[in-house]
C-alpha cells in the first residue's frame, strides 16, 4: 500500500491551505520524513475507506439527479479534471464538476464539486460553523480550484461550489454551497509562488510559531528536521 502513494513532485491545492509555509517547503522540496511519521497501515486503509465513501458520494448525487462528472467524457477511464500552472509545480485534482441539477435544488451550474470525509466530531464542528470556519484547510482548496479551473471550465468560479461532508461514523451527509472566496484564492497562489520562490533560492520559510510545542508542530511529518535548525 505505501508503494502505492509515490512522493509527489509539486505542490498540491490540497495543502496550500496549510497553516505552516515551512512544511509546505518541506513536502515540496521531498524532505525526509521524521523517523515514525510514515503513514502506517491503518491510516492508509482510513484513506481507502474515504475513497469508497467518496464513489458512494457520486452515486448517491447522481441518484438525486444531478449531472455530475467526475472523468473526462465520465468514462471510468477518464482523466480527472484539474490544473497545472507553474511549469507543472503546482497543481490539483478536482473530485467532480456538477454540469447541471433539478431546478429546486437551487445549484447554479457549472459548480465545483469537494468531497470529505470526517470523524463525528469533526462533522459535527463543519455543519454547526460551516467548512471556511471549521476547516480552512478545505476552503482554501476550494478557492483555489474555483480559480484555476475557470479557465478550462468557463463559469466555475462564479457559481458556488457544492461542498459534501460525509459522517464516517454515521453515515450522514452534509452539503454546502461554498462562494468563490477571491481574496483567499489570491492569499493561496501568492503563497505557493512564495514558497516555490524561497525554495529555488535555497531559502528557508519562517515557522509558524516560536516552540515546538505549538499543536502544529507536534504533529508535523518534519519537526524533528525543523526544530534542528538554527532558525
Amino acid at each position: 500500500m505505501r508503494e502505492a502513494t509515490p512522493p509527489r513532485t509539486y505542490l498540491g491545492a490540497s495543502r496550500l491551505g496549510h497553516a505552516c509555509e515551512r512544511a509546505l517547503q518541506f513536502e515540496f522540496a521531498g524532505a525526509p520524513k521524521d523517523e515514525g511519521a510514515d503513514f502506517g497501515g491503518q491510516t492508509l486503509r482510513i484513506f481507502a475507506i474515504g475513497h469508497q465513501l467518496e464513489d458512494l458520494a457520486i452515486r448517491w448525487l447522481r441518484a438525486a439527479g444531478l449531472d455530475l462528472y467526475t472523468r473526462k467524457g465520465n468514462r471510468p477511464d477518464g482523466d480527472q479534471f484539474g490544473f497545472s500552472v507553474a511549469g507543472g509545480r503546482i497543481r490539483g485534482h478536482v473530485d467532480g464538476i456538477v454540469a447541471a441539477a433539478p431546478a429546486a435544488l437551487g445549484l447554479r451550474t457549472p459548480a465545483l464539486w469537494e468531497c470529505k470525509t470526517m470523524n463525528a466530531r469533526n462533522w459535527r464542528a463543519c455543519v454547526k460553523d460551516g467548512v471556511a470556519v471549521s476547516k480552512p484547510v478545505y476552503a482554501a482548496q476550494i478557492a483555489i480550484y474555483q480559480a484555476y479551473m475557470a479557465p478550462s471550465v468557463p463559469g466555475i468560479s462564479s457559481a458556488p461550489a457544492l461542498f459534501t461532508a460525509i459522517n464516517k461514523d454515521t453515515a450522514e451527509l452534509h452539503h454546502e454551497q461554498v462562494a468563490f472566496d477571491a481574496d483567499l484564492a489570491q492569499r493561496i497562489s501568492d503563497r505557493a509562488v512564495r514558497i516555490l520562490q524561497a525554495t529555488d533560492a535555497g531559502e528557508l520559510l519562517p515557522r509558524i510559531a516560536a516552540n515546538r510545542d505549538f499543536f502544529e508542530c507536534r504533529y508535523c511529518a518534519h519537526a524533528e528536521r525543523c526544530w534542528n535548525l538554527a532558525a
